[in-house]
C-alpha cells in the first residue's frame, strides 16, 4: 500500500504493472487415456488391429488402432444395437462424411458406401461368408494425434447416435423417450478373415517362453528315463559253449603228443642217408597195408575198422 505522503500533482504513485498471464503453448496437448482391451473385444476391425480403448458408449465403442504397416489411428465401431437399426446407420454416416477428407483414413460395414468419403470405403466382399451371418457393423478409422480432443470428437459422433445429447425441439411432456436398442452394447458384427494367428508378428511373453523351455526339459528328462528303464532291465546272455575237437571225443590220446622220431643215442653214429617216409601202418597207427585174418574181440576194432568210442 502506498503510504499518504507519497502523493504528487498526478495522484498517487503507483507500482510496477503486474506481469502478463502465463499462456500455455500450443503444442502443448493433453494427451487421451488409453485402457487395455477387453475379452470380448474383436482383435482386428477390417483391416486393423485393435490396440487400446478409449471411449465407449450406447451406441459403440472407440480404439486405438493400426494397420499393417501404417500409422495409429482412432477406429469407432458401432455396437450391436446401433448397427441393426437403420437410422443409426444413417445417422453415423452422415457425421463420417461431415468430416474432413483428410480425417477419415477408412470406412466399413453396412450402408457406409455412400456420401462424400465413399473413396474411403472399404469392402470386405471377397471374404467368405455365411448366409445366416449378421452384415458387418459400421466403423470408421480417423486420424488421431494422440490428443483429448480427439477422443471427445469421437464421443461427439457417438452420441448424436444415440441421441443421448441433442437438445429438446420443445418443452418436455409426456412418457420419456428411450430407443429400443439402447441396452443391446454388445459390439456388431466383425468379420476375422484372413484368421488372426498366420498374420501376428507379435513376440511370445516371457512366460509362454518359460513354460514351452519345462516342458521341454520335463519330455526330455522323460525320454531319457525310459531309455535307462528299457536297457537295464535286459536278461544277462551266457556264453556259447566250447566245441570238442575230434581228437578229445575219440578217446585213444594219450593226452601228449608224441614226437616224431625218437633222439638219437649218444655214441652211435648217425646215417646221412635221409630218412624214407614211412609207409602207413608201419608206425603201428590205425591203418595197415598189410590184410590180417584175425577177428577181433568184443573190446577190439580190427583194422582199418571203426573204432569204439568207450565213453558210448
Amino acid at each position: 500500500m502506498v503510504p499518504m505522503s507519497e502523493h504528487d500533482e498526478t495522484g498517487p504513485v503507483q507500482g510496477p504493472p503486474p506481469p502478463p498471464p502465463e499462456v500455455a503453448p500450443e503444442d502443448d496437448v493433453v494427451l487421451a487415456a488409453h485402457h487395455p482391451l477387453r475379452d470380448e473385444d474383436p482383435p482386428k476391425v477390417g483391416d486393423f488391429w485393435l490396440d487400446a480403448r478409449l471411449t465407449a458408449t450406447p451406441a459403440g465403442t472407440t480404439f486405438v488402432a493400426h494397420e499393417d504397416g501404417g500409422d495409429s489411428v482412432m477406429l469407432i465401431l458401432l455396437s450391436e444395437g446401433a448397427a441393426r437399426d437403420a437410422a443409426a446407420r444413417a445417422r453415423f454416416s452422415g457425421e463420417v462424411n461431415a468430416m474432413h477428407i483428410d480425417t477419415v483414413v477408412a470406412r466399413g460395414g453396412e450402408d457406409q458406401d455412400d456420401g462424400r468419403t465413399a473413396v474411403r470405403y472399404r469392402a470386405e466382399d471377397d471374404d467368405p461368408t455365411l448366409a445366416h451371418l449378421l452384415p458387418l457393423a459400421p466403423w470408421a478409422a480417423l486420424a488421431f494425434d494422440g490428443s483429448l480432443a480427439a477422443v471427445e470428437e469421437a464421443d461427439r459422433v457417438l452420441r448424436a447416435i444415440d441421441l443421448s445429447m441433442v437438445p429438446p425441439l420443445s418443452r418436455p411432456s409426456g412418457p420419456d423417450y428411450r430407443l429400443h436398442w439402447i441396452d443391446r452394447t454388445g459390439h456388431g458384427a466383425t468379420r476375422l478373415w484372413p484368421l488372426a494367428w498366420p498374420g501376428r508378428r507379435d513376440r511370445a511373453s516371457w512366460i509362454t517362453i518359460l513354460v514351452s523351455f519345462l516342458i521341454m526339459a520335463l519330455l526330455s528328462a522323460l525320454a531319457l528315463l525310459m531309455a535307462i528303464l528299457a536297457f537295464q532291465n535286459q536278461p544277462p546272455v551266457d556264453a556259447p559253449p566250447p566245441i570238442p575237437s575230434p581228437a578229445e571225443g575219440s578217446g585213444e590220446g594219450s593226452g601228449s603228443p608224441q614226437p616224431a622220431s625218437a633222439s638219437p643215442q649218444s655214441g652211435e653214429p648217425q646215417s646221412s642217408q635221409p630218412a624214407s617216409p614211412s609207409s602207413p601202418g608201419s608206425d603201428g597207427g590205425p591203418y595197415s597195408d598189410s590184410p590180417s585174418m584175425d577177428v577181433p574181440g568184443d573190446g577190439e576194432s580190427g583194422p582199418g575198422g571203426p573204432s569204439i568210442n568207450p565213453k558210448l
